[in-house]
């Protein structure tokens, strides 16, 4: 052999398997529209799925053998969406309307996948409850507030916008 040697994760006698709810609901939208022949749906969700694998690729590599978990899917996916939002955008302002339709399309597909976004009400109340669970008071702590909301609100909170108002919060 070559010395390189294949992992596998056992728990017990068993490989190790991650929550593959969303993963298994891409998947099945994708079945889903290749049957009902929607081209565009079609084409979102492979890209969805490639970025997906070029992840858990990735994830691999950092001897994590399960490959990513849903919180880091959730994400990928609010990254789609903001590189979409900002490709349409681009679009708009190059007077090609046709490719920025397009581009809104493919959010809405993605949207399906993800969970309702916060408003800004809780987004704001979540931002406050994390500050004071934190015990922040300096700027140097907005690291470790944005790595909880990071973790607790993946895909559902709009990070620019709660990096705001901890700020607001740490130096008001």
């Amino acid at each position: 052999m070559s010395g390189l040697a294949l992992k596998t994760c056992f728990v017990g006698n068993k490989k190790e398997s991650l929550n593959m709810a969303l993963r298994d609901d891409i998947a099945d939208g994708t079945k889903t529209a290749m049957k009902a022949k929607e081209k565009l749906t079609l084409s979102t969700l492979r890209l969805v799925s490639a970025a997906i694998k070029d992840r858990d690729i990735a994830a691999r590599s950092e001897d994590r053998c399960g490959g990513i978990d849903d919180g880091e899917i959730l994400s990928l996916l609010a990254k789609m969406v903001k590189q979409r939002e900002e490709s349409a955008k681009v679009y708009d302002d190059n007077a090609r309307p046709e490719l920025a339709d397009q581009e809104r399309q493919e959010i809405e597909v993605i949207r399906k996948y993800m969970p309702t976004p916060l408003s800004d009400a809780e987004t704001e109340a979540a931002v406050a409850e994390a500050v004071e669970g934190c015990g922040a008071t300096c700027l140097k702590d907005m690291g470790k507030i944005m790595g909880q909301l990071k973790a607790q609100y993946a895909g559902r909170m709009d990070m620019g916008k709660a990096g705001k108002l901890v700020r607001g919060h740490l130096a008001g």
